[in-house]
This record gives C-alpha cells, sequence and structure tokens, in this order.
C-alpha cells in the first residue's frame, strides 16, 4: 500500500508500468488545502491516463535465464522467505486496493437535498419564515396557511428522498466483485519447497504451479506447460478457452502464449510460471482501478432537470421580485411585500412534481423489469432514451455464446448445417456415405460428452450444456442431432490411444477398436484413427480423399478444391476444423495391440481426408430486427469485441451493423482490382478496425473515423481501447450506451452514459459497474429498453406540462389580490389540495400513456435543444392553457360573489374592510351586511369553488396532455389508469367539498350543483383550441405554430 504523504516518506506508485518507482518527497513547508487538492486531482489524472495505456512489458519477449536473473529468483528453488518478505514490504500485497467510496449517509443527503429537493426546501424555508413575520405582525392571530404549506413541503421532500434513495440502495459496489476474482490460496516454490501460501502473500518472482479447476493467483510467465488452458473470456473477450505454452507467439502481451493473468481460470491441464506482476499492477488491478477512478459525470435526465429547475427558478423570482416592488409602489406595508413575495415564489414551486417524476421513473423500471431490462439507477431509465449511440460487445449480446456448427464440406459441396431440433431445414442426405464417414470421426474425434444429470438430458439438444471445449461441444451436438446416440457408438468403439491437440501440431488423433455387424461377442475386427485439427494441417497428412463413397488420390486439384472450401467458411468468419481418418491394417495392428501415443507407434500420415466442418457462435434471432430498429431510430450501433476481424465482421453483416449495400476499404479494393492504400477511405461507408491499427490512432484520428463511417467494427480490442472509443463517441456529442459482459469491459460500461451489463453470462464487476442488467443477454431488449426510455421522456414532458397548466390559475389570484385589492379568490391550502391532491394521480397516469405512432422513427434528442422543459413547454402551460383556466376561475369566483350580492365594481378596492375582524357590518351592493364569519364563509366557498373549476379545466388538460402531436380521436382513451385519474380527481374535489368538519381543517365549503358546471364552457374552449392547434401542426409541418407551439 503507498504510504501517506509525510514528510520524508518514500511514496510508491502503485499502478506502474514497469517495477515500482520510488520517490523520496521531502517538504519543507505545509501547503495550503487549495494546492494539496490540486496536487491529489493532477496525480490522479496521470494515474488514470496512464491506466488508460496499453499495457506495455518486455516479460514475455526475454529468455528465461534473462527474465528470472531480472526478478532474482530460480526457477526450481524459487525465492528465500527472506527475500519474499522484503518485496512483499516493499511492494504491498497482491491484493486489490480499494477505492474511496461514498458513504451511505452521503448518498442518502443527495436524495434528500440534491436537484429538484433543494428548490422544495428552498419552498419550505420561505413558507417558515412568512408564517413567522405573519405571527410577528398579527400578534398571534395570524392564519396558518404558510405553517401548513411548509410542513405539507418538508413531508413531500422527505417521503420522495427516503423512497429514492430505497429504490437506489442497490448502488455500484464494484470493487467488492473485483477482490472476489483474487483466489484465497496459491501454491509457490520458496526454499526448494512447495507449500500453500495466502495469495496475498505472493510477490514478483515467485515460482508458482497451477492446475486446472485454479483461478491463476497473480500475473505469471509461464515457464513449463502441459496441456494448459486458460479461460481468458472475461478478461479478453475470447470465447474459446486459450492453450498457453513458454514459447513466445505474439509482441502484444495480451495476446502472447507464455503469460497468464490473475483471476483467469485454468480449464486444462498444468503449468509453472514466474509472478511477474502482483495486485494493482496487474493487467486485473489496471482494470480494476481504471473502472473505480472513472468519474460518471450527470445523467441526462438529472441535467435536464436542473434545467427545469433554473427556469422555474426563475420565473417564480421574476414574479416575485416584481409584484414585491409592485407592491411597494401601491403603497402596502415592506413586511406584507415581502410576504407577497414570498407567496408567489412559493405558489410557483410545484410541490408535487417531484414525487410525480420519481413515481414515473419507478414505474417505468418496474416495466422494464418485465421485458428484461432491470435498472440499478432510476435515471438510467431516461438515459437510454437518449441513447444516440450504442457500442455493443458480440460474444453473448448479440451473438448466442454457444459455438454451433454452421457449414460443412463432403463430397465436394458445402452444405448449410441444419440445428433445428426436428431437422426441418436439412439440405443434405442424412444417409451418405461422405457424411457417415465425417460424423462418425466427429464422434469418435471429440473429448466431450453431455453432463449425465437427467435434468439436463431431458433437455433438447441444443441446449444441454457439455463437459468440454466449446468447438468440440458443437460437434457434439450437431451429430447427436443429425445421427443421433453419439455416447452409446464411443462405448461400442472404445478409445484404446490419444494424442491430444497441442499448440505445436495442431491436431487431435484417436484410435479406436471398431467393431463390424452386430457380433454378440463383442469381438472387434479392425482400429480405426481418426483425427481432426486445422485443415492445412489435415490436409499435409493425407494422401486420399473420400468422394461419394470412393478413396480417390488427393492432387492438385482435389487440394484446389480444398483451398476454396477453406477460403469460402473462413471468410464467413467460421472456425474451420479439417477431418481424416485411417483403417489401421489387422496384420500390423492386431487386437490387443499396445498403442503408445508419445512417441507415435502407429502411421500418422498417409490418411484418408474426409470433409471440413466450420462452426461460428451465430447471431440471436430477434438481433437483425432490433438493429434495423435502431437505424431506423437514428441510433448508431458499434460492435466492439477482442474477436478476430473477420469473425466479427462476418457477424456485424449477418445482424446488420454493416448493411448488404456498405463496402469497407477491403471490399472496395477486392472489387476494383486495387491495393488497399490506393482506396479513399472515405469511399467507404463501412469500416473493420483492428485494435492494433486503434493502438497506433491519434484522438483526432479516432474522432474522423466515428464521424466520416457510419457502420463501424472495432475488432481485437483491449479493455483500454472500449474505453478510448465510448470516450471518442462522448467527445462527438453522443449519448453511448455500452453493453458487455466481461471484466474487461467495466471500465467502458462505467464510462458510458448508461452502462448495460448481461444478466447470464456477465461477470459480477461488470453488472456492478453498469447501470442496467438485460437478464435475457438479448441486444433485442436494449431496443425494448430505448422505446421505454424516449416514450418515459415523452411522458415526463406531458406530466410536466398537465402540472404546470394549474400554475397560472394558482397565481393570479395572489396577483389580483395584490393589484385590484379585493379579497382572495384561492386559498393557499387549497393550492396543496389541487397540487398534492387531485393533480397527483392523474400526472402519474401519463406514464402509463401509450407511445405516439413515431417514437422509434424519430432521431435520437438533441440533449443541447430538445429539451425537457423548453420554452414553448412554459409558453403552453403559462401562456395558453393556463390563462385560460385563470379566466374560467376568476368567472366561477365573480359569479358567486355576484350571486351573493357582491359586484364586481364592489369588490374593487375591498380587501382591507373584507379582512378586518372588527368589521361585522360591511355592506354589499345591495346595502345587506355582512358580519365577519359571514364574510369568511362567502370566501372559503369561493376558494372551493376556484378549486374545483380548476379541476374541471384539468380534465380537459389531461385528455389534451394525451399526446404532443396526434389528435385525441387518433391516440383514442385507452389508458385506463388515466381514465381512474379522470374518476379520482373528481371524486377527491367531491370529498374535499363536501365532507362534513372539512372547512375547519382546509377552509373549504360545499357548493350548490349548479356551480360545477360554471367552468363546462372553458373545458371545451381548451379541447377545441388544442386539437386546432394539432391539427395545423400536423398538416402544416414545420410552420410557425409547430416551431413555437410544439413542445
Amino acid at each position: 500500500m503507498a504510504p501517506k504523504d509525510n514528510e520524508g516518506e518514500l511514496q510508491i506508485n502503485p499502478i506502474d508500468d514497469d517495477t515500482n518507482i520510488m520517490e523520496t518527497t521531502k517538504k519543507k513547508k505545509k501547503p495550503d488545502k487549495l494546492s494539496k487538492k490540486k496536487a491529489k486531482a493532477e496525480k490522479k489524472e496521470v494515474n488514470m491516463d496512464d491506466l488508460k495505456k496499453e499495457l506495455d512489458i518486455d516479460d514475455h519477449r526475454l529468455e528465461i535465464e534473462e527474465l528470472l536473473q531480472r526478478y532474482g529468483t530460480d526457477s526450481k528453488l524459487g525465492l528465500t522467505d527472506e527475500k519474499a518478505k522484503e518485496i512483499l514490504e516493499a511492494d504491498g500485497p497482491n491484493a486489490l486496493t480499494p477505492p474511496k467510496t461514498t458513504p451511505e449517509w452521503v448518498k442518502f443527503c443527495k436524495q434528500m437535498f440534491g436537484g429538484f429537493a433543494f428548490l422544495l426546501w428552498i419552498g419550505a424555508l420561505l413558507c417558515f419564515i412568512a408564517h413567522g413575520i405573519t405571527i410577528a405582525t398579527y400578534h398571534g392571530e395570524a392564519p396558518n396557511d404558510n405553517l401548513w404549506l411548509g410542513l405539507a413541503l418538508t413531508i413531500v421532500v422527505i417521503v420522495t428522498g427516503c423512497f429514492s434513495y430505497y429504490q437506489e440502495a442497490k448502488s455500484s459496489r464494484i470493487m467488492d466483485s473485483f477482490k472476489n476474482m483474487v483466489p484465497l490460496q496459491a501454491i509457490v516454490i520458496r526454499n526448494g519447497e512447495r507449500k500453500n501460501v495466502k495469495s496475498e502473500d505472493l510477490v514478483v518472482g515467485d515460482i508458482v504451479d497451477v492446475k486446472f479447476g485454479d483461478r491463476v493467483p497473480a500475473d505469471i510467465r509461464i515457464l513449463e506447460a502441459h496441456g494448459f488452458k486458460v479461460d481468458n473470456s472475461s478478461l479478453t473477450g475470447e470465447s474459446e478457452p486459450q492453450s498457453r505454452s513458454a514459447e513466445t507467439t505474439h509482441e502484444n502481451p495480451l495476446e502472447t502464449k507464455n503469460l497468464a493473468f490473475l483471476s483467469t481460470f485454468a480449464v486444462e491441464g498444468t503449468a509453472r510460471g514466474v509472478v511477474i506482476r502482483t495486485g494493482d499492477r496487474s493487467v486485473m488491478g489496471r482494470i480494476a482501478n481504471l473502472a473505480s477512478g472513472l468519474s460518471t459525470g450527470q445523467t441526462p435526465i438529472a441535467r435536464e432537470i436542473a434545467h427545469f429547475i433554473h427556469i422555474i427558478t426563475g420565473v417564480a423570482v421574476f414574479l416575485g421580485v416584481s409584484f414585491f416592488f409592485i407592491a411597494l409602489v401601491l403603497g402596502y406595508p415592506f413586511i406584507e411585500a415581502v410576504i407577497f413575495l414570498i407567496g408567489i415564489i412559493v405558489a410557483n414551486v410545484p410541490e408535487g412534481l417531484l414525487a410525480t417524476v420519481t413515481v414515473c421513473l419507478t414505474l417505468t423500471a418496474k416495466r422494464m423489469a418485465k421485458k428484461n431490462c432491470l435498472v440499478k439507477n432510476l435515471e438510467a431509465v431516461e438515459t437510454l432514451g437518449s441513447t444516440s449511440t450504442i457500442c455493443s460487445d458480440k460474444t453473448g449480446t448479440l451473438t448466442q455464446n454457444r459455438m454451433t456448427v454452421a457449414h460443412m464440406w463432403f463430397d465436394t459441396r458445402i452444405v448449410e448445417a441444419d440445428t433445428s431440433e426436428n431437422q426441418q431445414n436439412i439440405t443434405y442426405d442424412k444417409e451418405s456415405s461422405g457424411w457417415l464417414a465425417l460424423s462418425r470421426c466427429a464422434m469418435l474425434c471429440n473429448r466431450a460428452d453431455f453432463k449425465q444429470d437427467p435434468d439436463n438430458l431431458s433437455k433438447p439438444v441444443l441446449q444441454r450444456e457439455c463437459n468440454g471445449d466449446a468447438s468440440e461441444s458443437a460437434l457434439l451436438k450437431c451429430v447427436e442431432i443429425s445421427i443421433g446416440s453419439v455416447i452409446k457408438f464411443r462405448e461400442s468403439n472404445p478409445k484404446v490411444c490419444e494424442i491430444p491437440f497441442n499448440s505445436t501440431n495442431k491436431y487431435q488423433v484417436s484410435i479406436h477398436e471398431m467393431r463390424t455387424g452386430n457380433d454378440n461377442d463383442h469381438s472387434r475386427t479392425y482400429h480405426l484413427l481418426v483425427m481432426k485439427g486445422a485443415p492445412e494441417r489435415i490436409l499435409e497428412k493425407c494422401s486420399t480423399i473420400f468422394i461419394d463413397g470412393q478413396d480417390i488420390e488427393m492432387n492438385d486439384y482435389w487440394r484446389n478444391q480444398f483451398q476454396k472450401a477453406y477460403m469460402d467458411l473462413g471468410s464467413l468468419g467460421e472456425r474451420v476444423l479439417g477431418f481424416c481418418d485411417l483403417r489401421l491394417p489387422s496384420n500390423n495392428f492386431p487386437k490387443g495391440f499396445q498403442f503408445n501415443g508419445e512417441p507415435p507407434n502407429f502411421p500418422v500420415e498417409n490418411l484418408r481426408f474426409l470433409g471440413l466442418m466450420s462452426m461460428i457462435d451465430p447471431p440471436r434471432a430477434a438481433v437483425p430486427e432490433a438493429v434495423s430498429k435502431c437505424r431506423s431510430a437514428g441510433i448508431k450501433v458499434i460492435m466492439v469485441t477482442g474477436d478476430h476481424p473477420i469473425t466479427a465482421k462476418a457477424i456485424a453483416r449477418a445482424v446488420g451493423i454493416i448493411s448488404e449495400e456498405s463496402e469497407t476499404v477491403e471490399d472496395i479494393s477486392q472489387r476494383l482490382g486495387v491495393p488497399v492504400e490506393v482506396v479513399n477511405p472515405r469511399d467507404a461507408r463501412a469500416c473493420v478496425v483492428h485494435g492494433g491499427d486503434l493502438k497506433e490512432m491519434s484522438p483526432e484520428q479516432l474522432d474522423n473515423l466515428l464521424k466520416n463511417h457510419t457502420e463501424i467494427v472495432f475488432a481485437r480490442t483491449s479493455p483500454q481501447q472500449k474505453l478510448i472509443i465510448v470516450e471518442g463517441c462522448q467527445r462527438q456529442g453522443a449519448i453511448v450506451a455500452v453493453t458487455g459482459d466481461g471484466v474487461n469491459d467495466s471500465p467502458a460500461l462505467k464510462k458510458a452514459d448508461i452502462g448495460v451489463a448481461m444478466g447470464i453470462a456477465g461477470s459480477d464487476v461488470s453488472k456492478q459497474a453498469a447501470d442496467m442488467i438485460l437478464l435475457d443477454d438479448n441486444f433485442a431488449s436494449i431496443v425494448t429498453g430505448v422505446e421505454e426510455g424516449r416514450l418515459i421522456f415523452d411522458n415526463l414532458k406531458k406530466s410536466i406540462a398537465y402540472t404546470l397548466t394549474s400554475n397560472i390559475p394558482e397565481i393570479t389570484p395572489f396577483l389580483m389580490y395584490l393589484l385590484t385589492d379585493t379579497p382572495l379568490a384561492l386559498g393557499t391550502i387549497t393550492i396543496l389540495c389541487i397540487d398534492l391532491g387531485t393533480d397527483m394521480i392523474p400526472a402519474i397516469s401519463l406514464a402509463y400513456e401509450q407511445a405516439e405512432s413515431d417514437i422509434m422513427k424519430r432521431r435520437p434528442r438533441d440533449p443541447k435543444h430538445d429539451r425537457l422543459v423548453n420554452e414553448r413547454l412554459i409558453s403552453m402551460a403559462y401562456g395558453q392553457i393556463g390563462p385560460i383556466q385563470a379566466g374560467a376561475g376568476f368567472f366561477t369566483y365573480l359569479v358567486i360573489m355576484a350571486q351573493n350580492g357582491f359586484l364586481p365594481s364592489r369588490l374593487l378596492g375591498l380587501r382591507k374592510s373584507w379582512e378586518s375582524k372588527n368589521i361585522n357590518d360591511l355592506e354589499d351592493s345591495y346595502r345587506q351586511e355582512w358580519t365577519y364569519e359571514q364574510r369568511k364563509q362567502l370566501e372559503f366557498t369561493c376558494h372551493t369553488a376556484f378549486f374545483v373549476t380548476i379541476v374541471v379545466c384539468q380534465w380537459a388538460v389531461l385528455i389534451i396532455c394525451k399526446t404532443r402531436k396526434n389528435s385525441i380521436l387518433q391516440q383514442g382513451m385507452n389508458n385506463w389508469m388515466l381514465n381512474f385519474g379522470l374518476v379520482f380527481e373528481t371524486v377527491l374535489a367531491a370529498i374535499i367539498s363536501y365532507t362534513p368538519y372539512l372547512d375547519t381543517a382546509l377552509n373549504t365549503y360545499p357548493l350548490k350543483f349548479v356551480w360545477w358546471l360554471l367552468p363546462l364552457p372553458y373545458f371545451f374552449l381548451i379541447l377545441i383550441y388544442d386539437e386546432v392547434r394539432k391539427y395545423i401542426i400536423r398538416h402544416n409541418p414545420g410552420g410557425w405554430v409547430e416551431r413555437e407551439t410544439y413542445y
């Protein structure tokens, strides 16, 4: 561990590329906090830049003696205990350093005081201040309206804050999952003795033994190996186990066969190696530090809500300050002007909106979970809808993550393998001699078998789990579907000798005792040698070829036929294997002959070539349609894989990432018959970029590549490169979604605007780094998620538009009270009844609204211009629909006042007399006298009527908010939650109006039925106005009405 920055102490940089760099720093004087922070930030930046670079070591290129000398160790004796202890003290333990985590109380405070909640807290504080001022002014007889409003705001913030915190309590614990990847024990040689030690005590220079079933305990250079294979899939994305040997096979440390890395699984064989990197300096450690050190930034919806807060705050403060000065000009006392200021600011705060947004996001998250998208972070729900670029992993996401036999070549033709369970699409004769010979070889020269538990054997063949590597399992399933009873056939013809596959020979041989006929005494009459391996090596071993039941001499014609078939299959991105056999003569190899594999005492030359079988990890069935949907939705899909470029390109073509008519530079050069260098890269729409080329690119070159090509595949990429690609897309202004399942994907998942991990095949690390998990590992589920994300953005807009329209009728009574000196038309408590009562369910019900028809045909929204709340939405709510509602409210207020004797002319300037408790003989327009209590009853009746008028007008607003462009006649009223919302707000309004004793709690009084009918003309006016507006937008797209009113 690195010591703290104390004076004169040694500092160890734990993430250096070669050996640790020791720095001695003397500090003359204590620097101030600011410069400390700055230095720390700079150091972190340097570290992050270092981690983003490719691993640059030469340990795999050195001769073994030179390597052992570098690390001061011995391949037989290992390190001494003293030397190991000394290195351990200098380097620190072989463990991953946990990063600083955000304490739970900080997360809770962010939910409680961040963003929209902060605005509501300010509103609550202002209410309490106003209440304090009124108490001081009225000397104990103050109304409690502001107190109740302040308490209501406080409760809303606390409840929604707790709810949001609860929803996101399962937040990212990335490092915990990395820790689980480090094995607990390791076998090490020290002082010439093998001993078990804790993995964290391993040091550079230790000699370790690893056998199949172990996790590799550190980054090691292989000294000797026996059939050793490791599963690198979580680290490099390679789906097949990789063989390991002592020879250097590649300049790139991640590609060479003589290095094995911390946390990878040994799946076969044994090996001995020398530890070259431990802990944070290992490849896994670098990825862990990179993933946990990345900053993620705000989600798009968080930015939108912040933008909305600025708008609402701006409007509220502008109105409040304006009317504060108007009040002073009109001669109101300073204290009353301050109360007006606070009242107008608070009236502009949409109290229920925080709860509405939280519940809408939660409902969508639940709906997505039913569609196999599990959302960890609520705000990520909308981010997926804003996505403009998806960087998708290939293996397991676009493909099925199981090798499958795709094609076979025998009897001079390529046939497509049928992998359906009922063999409906079979294109070859199952009884042909060529297929029977090829399938026999594939059955016997194969170490894979089905796991023997009854549950597994009862599954369809393609879904069964197998023991053995992916390629052999694919061959087993193919032959089992076509011929059947593979295991019984092997038992009848047992294996007597085997030469396992190795990277030098590139073939595998087995010899079987074969039985002819159905002799019951099980007598074996001959031995059969079967071989499979790299096609070119198999061809070298053959002198004949089996065609249409005949053995034909292998000549140049057949070699060319083979070469053509091999190239055709290879160009499809498939892994091709060659098969051959030889019937061993019984006189030389009688029953009971002792075969020996090393060195072989039987012929491995002059064999009979049978054919080729090619395998691929096939695309998922739903992916091509999903990619096509993304394209029509304006989303760019980029494939980023660790696999081979040819395979990657083949899958990209199969799923439509590279469309049929698109060409790469290589395709153009092949078509024109010119060198690749001559072709202008801009002529190619598609491109396939090798990780090696990407390594040489500057950020500007990468930006040009991303800008100029619409269809891109990155192959053979490292974890750092995946991250660089994501950052490149983000520099273009794209909102990037990244899919991945391996540890190697975790830095890119963390950096992306939304990281999407795989639920089935995904590593714990990738799931922790992601914002969303696909429970079925299917790319098509992402497209469903995009649609849901776009829908929630649309529906949040609708919810906000609906909620904000009632702001104007809530504010104008205060303004009229101030400007015309009339009795207050709507009280604070009744405003709360609207915002936290009647408006809540209808606003939430808009989250259930179905998508409009063009939702997946639009381009992704532009985060800079297409805002959640824009000027047009504010103008719609505050400048068009809001004033109609306010007009309806004042119409009802004036009618009720007039019916009770107060004509509009009498109300002007009446406020002070109306509110004076000492005046109990106030005359109306007809000279009737009113006591203070009677006046208050009439005022509260008006408050109730104004409240009911807003509710009736909000019926119309809810209906018009269902769509932004379509007519309500097109959309229909099929949202039953919304229909329930209409009934709910009406019933709640009736309960508030007619429940006995509520007059004291909520200041509401019963209304005559006829007063419910007064706002109906305004209800129809709102509906007709909006239908006409939408009709003009639909029939004059891009016109003035759309530019000014389409929100």
